[in-house]
């Protein structure tokens, strides 16, 4: 495995809260994306008192080579509790942002909609003045799942599109680049009132140039927000770093998603999907016309 570069150290961070939050979460028998697949910015975010929370896990009906998030347990049922119990996290901890993600579970006829609404719903009932952002699959293309979560009306709804379109195939392996774009564009038009977000990896083998037409690409849909981030190898058994890329080549992205009309662009070596996501509660206040 190649050496990290220093720009991609993280200095470890306080203890109490982290324990705090690990505590909470232990209590109400939560999963977290941070644990699940191994985020390197668990302890800073831990240490904000912020989580992302990962629903109908933790097991995944999909085997993407790079996540590691389980995928060789078979998936359970789903709880009905689970929501009331995310959102008496969201209670404990405070929370004026909550991100909700959750597994692939390509085996439920709605790629498990119904229990982001009822999570949504769930948050709503305690806190109200929690924003939500829900980073969803792709539901296999069942638009009138995405309907169902839209009528929810979360502030953010997000999905990645992980990398440009050549390493697909080799990189997520069941997933579609056009129903991709096809499902921010879908929602944008559905609920004018949701930012919609996207997510890159890079250090791939992508291309600058390939970069850069994804991002336009995203933004021929109307893509609000866009977060860039190395890609980093969970173990020996997932995919290798082609390439890491060095900060100011983040910063060039930037710039170039600003120039190109992104609302946000979050763009650093330790960028992942839901990082400082609370970031856009401001961006709320800039620009009303979303919430008209």
């Amino acid at each position: 495995m190649t050496v990290k570069p220093d720009w991609l150290r993280v200095k470890a961070p306080g203890r109490e809260r982290i324990g705090n939050v690990k505590e909470i979460l232990r209590d109400l028998a939560l999963n977290t994306v941070c644990e699940e697949a191994s985020c390197p910015n668990i302890g800073e975010c831990f240490n904000a008192g912020t989580a992302t929370f990962l629903i109908m896990g933790p097991a995944c009906t999909r085997a993407c080579p790079y996540c590691d998030i389980d995928f060789e347990k078979k998936p359970k049922p789903l709880d009905p509790t689970e929501s009331t119990r995310l959102a008496e996290a969201v209670r404990r901890l405070k929370l004026n942002h909550v991100v909700i993600t959750s597994v692939n579970r390509d085996d439920l006829f709605d790629g498990g909609a119904s229990q982001f609404v009822a999570c949504i719903d769930a948050v709503r009932s305690v806190s109200a003045n929690t924003t939500i952002e829900v980073l969803i699959p792709d539901l296999c293309g069942n638009w009138n799942a995405l309907e169902l979560i839209l009528q929810a009306a979360p502030e953010v709804l997000n999905h990645n599109t992980e990398t440009v379109p050549r390493l697909y195939r080799r990189v997520r392996p069941q997933g579609n680049y056009d129903r991709t774009l096809e499902l921010l564009q879908r929602t944008r038009q559905i609920l004018k009132s949701t930012y919609t977000k996207s997510g890159i990896m890079v250090g791939l083998g992508e291309t600058d140039a390939e970069i850069r037409q994804v991002m336009q690409d995203l933004r021929s849909v109307d893509c609000d927000i866009l977060t860039i981030g190395q890609y980093l190898q969970p173990s020996q058994k997932h995919l290798q770093v082609n390439e890491f890329i060095n900060p100011e080549q983040f910063a060039v992205w930037k710039a170039f998603g600003e120039e190109i009309g992104f609302l946000q662009v979050v763009s650093s070596p330790l960028t992942r999907s839901s990082y400082h996501a609370e970031q856009v509660r401001e961006l709320m206040e800039r620009y009303p016309r979303f919430k008209s």
